[in-house]
């Protein structure tokens, strides 16, 4: 008889998200497949959210993962895949994985992007074996109906987060614990 405790469905879900990032089978195209998301994710945030482009342009590099699953039922966990771009060119892919724990319900995804300002926050990501995202992260809102802004004490951080393109039931998606991970896809 198996009885389901936190514990138990805590590891469940680790382990199933483990599982899910073994699905990168060297000589796919997932890198290929990778990218294509990354544009059309960066098509919609450079025309829905022009201010972004000017993020982007004084960005030393970009993160972008084109969709992230959450799903939580007082525990929760996230998953998602994305490239590094550096200049227009992807040098690496990532997998985003989180968990929660907490009041929740509900099912989103999203898309984000981070922008690193600087060449040091760039190479201490890069350096990582697995970069976390926390507390500190700077994010650019939308404030005003379609307008994102980031203000002057954004622009001056390291490294700025957007979300957007959000679906679901779950609101408000937050990128604090997410871990950042290099895969081959």
């Amino acid at each position: 008889m198996s009885i389901l405790t936190r514990r138990n469905f805590a590891l469940g879900t680790v382990a199933a998200t483990t599982l899910a990032a073994c699905g990168n089978g060297i000589g796919t195209n997932g890198g290929a497949m990778i990218d294509a998301r990354v544009d059309e994710s960066l098509n919609f945030l450079y025309t829905n959210y022009p201010g972004t482009r000017d993020l982007a342009s004084r960005s030393v590099g970009m993160l972008v993962m084109p969709l992230v699953t959450e799903a939580g039922l007082g525990f929760g966990g996230s998953y998602g895949r994305g490239a590094l771009r550096i200049g227009q060119s992807s040098v690496d892919y990532y997998s985003a994985t989180g968990a929660s724990a907490g009041l929740q319900i509900g099912v989103q995804q999203y898309s984000h992007v981070l922008f690193f300002m600087t060449q040091d926050a760039l190479l201490e990501f890069r350096q990582s074996p697995g970069w976390t995202a926390d507390a500190n992260l700077f994010y650019a809102v939308s404030d005003q109906g379609e307008t994102l802004r980031a203000d002057t004490l954004t622009s001056l951080a390291p490294v700025i987060a957007v979300v957007f393109a959000q679906a679901g039931l779950r609101v408000g998606a937050t990128l604090a614990g997410t871990k950042y991970t290099r895969i081959i896809p």
